[in-house]
């Protein structure tokens, strides 16, 4: 199995946020696929005060040396000041599946 493979997690305030991301993302390649998952409820700290937010959740299919361009562009758009944005290995899948994700990936970041 090829370690380069990753989920990427970043939630959004917004379907228009989720929506631009995701465009970007597939269009430059840098992400196979975008999963938008709306009406997610968030608890988290932030500046010393509990926040609940409704939020959405991108899972992004994209490879470990395309993340820190990944991350730029997520960055561009994203209106968060600190927004979530972390991968996690993919550690095993349908070899065909894995190979429609390199296809559709790009080799430069």
């Amino acid at each position: 199995m090829d370690p380069s493979f990753i989920l990427v997690l970043i939630t959004t305030p917004s379907a228009e946020t989720s929506q631009q991301i995701a465009e970007a993302l597939v269009s430059r390649k840098l992400a196979a696929c975008v999963n938008i998952l709306p009406g997610i409820r968030s608890l988290y700290t932030w500046k010393g005060t509990v926040q609940q937010d409704n939020e959405h959740l991108l899972i992004v299919k994209s490879r470990l040396q395309l993340f820190d361009a990944l991350q730029a562009v997520v960055r561009e758009i994203h209106p968060y000041e600190v927004p979530e944005i972390i991968a996690l290995p993919v550690v095993v899948g349908s070899q065909s599946y894995l190979d429609w994700w390199q296809a559709e990936t790009t080799d430069e970041p």
